[in-house]
């Protein structure tokens, strides 16, 4: 019987860069409808359900996806002032410490069970098996992790080498093993003494601090400032921004895994994946009769082996064999599968150019909705914009651009000056440079708009904000 109460600790950061174009740094896998109905991060949270003695999740993320995780976790009725905001990256050693100190305040026997937003398990019921014998060993003190029987010679995982067996289903952890040449994971595989670093852990709260400040003393030290400083806003945990840069970016392994002497692995066999490439996606998901995987408004004639994805546009294809296809909004990818790992050549690409596409989507989401930019020049943009009902655009003016917003659906109040009017359907407003305005959802149902900008300079830095409800 489990006495410790489980925590959940979920990491939702990440920019899952080689899925793009689909995830961006702006909108990374984590929250999006990879693999199944659910985004990766629901997913995840649904996962725990078959849990026992478990809380409500805790989830860490970055300040500029807090309103995608609060929507996330509303969805699916989870949203429960959860949401730990990092002020910056800094691996996830700290964001385990700031879990930890966060549990240890209401709980200060409870276990933490640390997991990534972004990972595919397909056999639930041996995810919990491996838990529960997990938790065995947290309750006596060790630091335990997951290693994923190896199903073939993967090169794109660090690799755990397990050690004495101290219980049936347990090892000693031997040590970590940094990501093999293609020859050195043949061998890790015929060896069976090797697992994949599977990056999900379980231990008690107070013992993981334990040896963090032991083994990294000054992370500890920072991420305990940073939460004495802490402030609730909306359903977020915010943290003392210059503290929290002050601590070292380490992983949990390199910071306390690979030190303490009380690791040990369970061994999962629970069809794993962290969905690292588009090549592991068409390898977990469901093919058609010619092996391929197809989502979206695809024909594939003579067409084999392949993933083939569209979001908006029909794609065809003729003749062709273990190719990705990709179709976004504003981008194409096509690539041979087997160099689905070479995608990050692309965003190095776009980064050496200074092309917005490795970072952000045409649409862009908000607190109060989103917007899509259907067009753009030099002295103009064209956005499809929608509110949710209760959403408000803040209070602002602009110094360099006009705007002319027409009503596609739903009720909006608009304010311009110090006048406020209602526009309905087809109803449309101007907004001269200079004044300041704000429009709300004061209707039932999306409001949904046609934003038109024009100007001489169109940059959102030429947004001076008034009031702001988030």
């Amino acid at each position: 019987m489990i006495m410790n109460k489980i925590y959940p600790i979920i990491m939702a950061g990440g920019t899952g860069s080689r899925l793009w174009p689909l995830s961006r740094e702006s909108y990374p896998k984590q929250f999006i409808q990879l693999f199944g109905e659910d985004t990766m991060l629901q997913a995840t949270i649904k996962r725990l359900h078959g849990l026992e003695n478990r809380s409500n999740p805790l989830i860490i993320c970055n300040e500029e996806h807090r309103f995608v995780v609060a929507e996330q976790l509303r969805e699916i009725d989870q949203l429960a002032n959860n949401i730990i905001l990092e002020p910056c990256g800094r691996n996830t050693a700290p964001a385990v410490a700031l879990a930890a100190l966060e549990v240890m305040r209401k709980d200060p026997n409870g276990i933490l069970l640390v997991l990534a937003a972004d990972h595919v398990i397909r056999n639930e019921l041996a995810f919990y098996n491996a838990i529960r014998d997990a938790v065995v060993h947290a309750s006596n003190d060790k630091l335990v992790t997951f290693g994923v029987i190896p199903t073939y010679p993967e090169t794109g995982y660090g690799y755990i080498k397990k050690g004495k067996k101290v219980s049936a289903t347990t090892f000693d952890v031997a040590n970590f093993v940094e990501k093999p040449n293609l020859e050195t994971a043949k061998d890790y595989l015929q060896s069976r003494q090797f697992l994949w670093n599977s990056g999900m852990f379980i231990f008690k709260a107070q013992r993981y601090l334990d040896e963090l400040e032991k083994y990294c003393p000054e992370i500890l030290t920072h991420c305990k400032l940073a939460l004495c400083h802490q402030s609730i806003d909306l359903d977020f945990i915010r943290l003392d921004k210059t503290e929290f840069e002050k601590c070292p970016s380490n992983s949990i392994d390199y910071a306390v895994m690979e030190h303490t002497q009380d690791a040990v692995v369970v061994p999962m066999d629970a069809q794993w994946s962290d969905v690292g490439s588009w090549l592991s996606l068409w390898e977990m998901s469901k093919k058609d009769d010619s092996n391929n995987v197809i989502q979206g408004d695809v024909i594939a004639i003579n067409t084999n082996d392949s993933y083939i994805r569209s979001e908006n546009k029909l794609v065809a294809t003729v003749g062709i064999n273990n190719l990705i296809i990709i179709e976004t909004k504003d981008a194409v990818l096509v690539m041979h599968k087997e160099q689905s790992q070479d995608v990050k050549q692309v965003i190095e690409k776009l980064k050496q150019s200074d092309r917005i596409e490795y970072r952000d989507n045409r649409e862009s989401y908000r607190p109060w909705g989103k917007t899509d930019l259907i067009d753009s020049d030099k002295f103009y943009k064209v956005r499809n914009t929608k509110v949710k009902p209760g959403g408000k655009i803040s209070l602002q003016l602009h110094h360099h651009r006009s705007e002319h917003w027409v009503v596609v659906s739903g009720t909006a109040k608009v304010t311009i000056g110090r006048k406020s009017q209602l526009l309905i359907e087809n109803q449309s407003v101007y907004i001269p440079l200079g004044q300041k305005h704000a429009i709300e959802n004061i209707g039932k149902i999306d409001l949904e708009l046609i934003e038109i900008q024009s100007g001489r300079y169109l940059c959102d830095d030429d947004i001076i904000r008034f009031e702001d409800f988030y």
